[in-house]
């Protein structure tokens, strides 16, 4: 018995019959029409609603990102709704081309406050809306479909009426939403829009918006969007209404419903920024745009500065964006995993040498191209891998580390973030691999050398080393400076010492440069040791290195 003991009370949304569906051949080739409606749906769902500095820092913000058309309120639910509009009015804060929306019950005296609301305006939809649905029609409003159909039909008759009795200049559009549509039987709901058009009288030249909400959400996806193909088929007005989409997040997938119902056929959208709004919320319009951008297609919305957009949403919402929201999240270019580390970095270093589109393990966009930087995208604690350590040390403080080296630093990062149960920052990765390998002088400190070429071939070479606490000289040939430098303190030492892995590189550009070199060495028992130095001499650099590998050595046998 499953413990969710009560799942038999729960009935399974029914579907519905839709031969030669069309939707699922059909790709997004360009952005619908958008609408925000944080001012009205977002505000409605906040604890707090926004004073009129929020709103109209919100307002701006949504202009500046684009939008042509931004549902504002309800104005003749609230005098604050209502003062708000008049403001936006009065001070001349609407651009041309941008067109407020207001929304209304349908109800006589509701609709002459909301036109009240409107007057002066230049551009404004008028949203006519009523609850279409048969649970609602039963259980809060006791009607059937005749009244319900007579309650749309009369505000649609109101609204035309007063827009033409308006005398201030406004160009009008109007909207109508079967609120509840998902809820609503399929037929019934094109004909109560039908009867609103037939109001109205819609034509191509002049559309009217038909709006269908998936106000509660109810079913998966794919039956939204066959509610909308069969709508779009079976309205009478087709050529001349714009239908529009609101969905809502209940079962966590109104991004997924709005994608499959312009897949359907609907051009228009309506939703908010980062999906605020009542219950789990709207569409969000950030994750929608976006998911058009990645696919190459323009979503005529700018959200090339997303901290910016972050800041605004928080300070005016009083909430937060989610860490790991879709493009917005502080950790959504950010990756921990070893893997993913490794195949970013090779992505970035192939997007660098050649010129093509986007194609980078991981990341779907740039992360430039929202205004976010390279620099947080691999982040390092106990799950990182080599490549990701060697990413951030090569970005931050240009060292690139050879495979060998990146190896055994891993398994010492690991250790250290496991240990203190941390993320390494760059400055903190850059510190450990310093004290780990770089310029190591105890116990043994390089003091000076001096080198002498025998021949082509040959060097001799003597070293005045510290060893502890006292002063000792080494010296042997060799082919050249270094292997005659391993030879003197194989000899010293007693010990087999091999070099089997070098590697070099500038540190700095210019006359002052550094150099560092990273050494591998072995000993007579087949055990590697890291060392790695630094100097403006590259033959400097070279022996602190094979220094620094040795006191590995010597370590690591004083610690067994």
């Amino acid at each position: 018995m499953s413990p969710m003991k009560n799942v038999n009370k729960y009935v399974a949304y029914e579907s519905i019959q839709l031969p030669n569906r069309q939707w699922p051949n059909r790709r997004l080739t360009q952005a619908p029409m958008w609408c925000s409606v944080d001012l009205r749906d977002g505000n409605q769902a906040l604890e707090v609603p926004m004073n009129l500095n929020q709103k109209m820092k919100m307002f701006n913000k949504l202009i500046e990102t684009g939008f042509k058309t931004i549902e504002i309120g309800f104005p003749a639910a609230s005098e604050t709704e209502y003062d708000f509009t008049r403001y936006l009015i009065e001070q001349d804060l609407i651009p041309d081309g941008v067109a407020i929306q207001v929304l209304t019950q349908s109800r006589d005296h509701i609709i002459e406050r909301t036109f009240d609301a409107l007057r002066g305006c230049r551009q404004a939809v008028v949203h006519l809306y009523n609850s279409t649905s048969w649970l609602q029609r039963k259980v809060v409003f006791q009607m059937d479909q005749k009244q319900c159909m007579d309650l749309a039909v009369s505000g649609a008759r109101k609204i035309k009426e007063m827009a033409e009795k308006d005398t201030s200049g406004t160009s009008f559009v109007f909207e109508y939403s079967p609120e509840s549509f998902t809820g609503t039987e399929i037929d019934f709901a094109v004909e109560i829009c039908d009867a609103v058009c037939d109001i109205w009288q819609p034509s191509p030249q002049q559309k009217v918006i038909i709006n269908l909400p998936a106000t509660v959400e109810m079913s998966t996806p794919n039956v939204y969007a066959d509610l909308i193909e069969y709508f779009c088929r079976h309205t009478r007005y087709r050529d001349s209404i714009i239908v529009s989409l609101h969905t809502h997040n209940d079962r966590g997938t109104a991004v997924a419903a709005t994608e499959l119902g312009l897949l359907a056929g609907a051009e228009r959208v309506e939703g908010t920024l980062f999906g605020n709004g009542e219950r789990t919320g709207n569409a969000d319009l950030v994750a929608v745009a976006l998911n058009l951008y990645s696919q190459g297609i323009d979503p005529e919305l700018d959200f090339s500065n997303i901290n910016d957009l972050i800041d605004i949403y928080e300070e005016t919402t009083r909430m937060t964006v989610h860490e790991r929201h879709p493009y917005a999240g502080k950790l959504v270019y950010t990756a921990f995993s070893g893997s993913h580390q490794d195949a970013i970095n090779k992505g970035l270093a192939a997007i660098r040498q050649q010129k093509g589109p986007w194609n980078v393990p991981y990341l779907p966009i740039d992360p430039l191209d929202v205004g976010r930087s390279y620099e947080p995208i691999i982040r390092i604690n106990s799950q990182s891998g080599k490549g990701g350590i060697a990413y951030i040390l090569d970005q931050y403080f240009g060292l690139i580390l050879p495979k060998p080296v990146q190896q055994a630093f891993s398994t010492l990062v690991k250790q250290t973030s496991d240990q203190g149960e941390q993320e390494l920052k760059p400055q903190a990765l850059y510190d450990l691999f310093m004290s780990a390998y770089v310029n190591r002088v105890k116990p043994l400190k390089l003091i000076s050398y001096k080198e002498e070429m025998i021949d082509d071939k040959h060097a001799r070479m003597s070293a005045v080393l510290q060893h502890d606490d006292q002063e000792v000289t080494v010296e042997s040939v060799g082919n050249g400076l270094l292997d005659a430098f391993c030879q003197a303190l194989r000899k010293y030492l007693g010990t087999s010492l091999e070099i089997i892995t070098y590697h070099e590189h500038a540190l700095e550009s210019g006359s002052t440069s550094k150099a560092i070199t990273y050494v591998q060495i072995q000993n007579g028992g087949h055990q590697r040791y890291i060392g790695a130095g630094i100097s403006s001499s590259i033959s400097k650099s070279s022996l602190r290195a094979v220094v620094s590998a040795v006191n590995e050595m010597l370590d690591q046998h004083a610690r067994s």
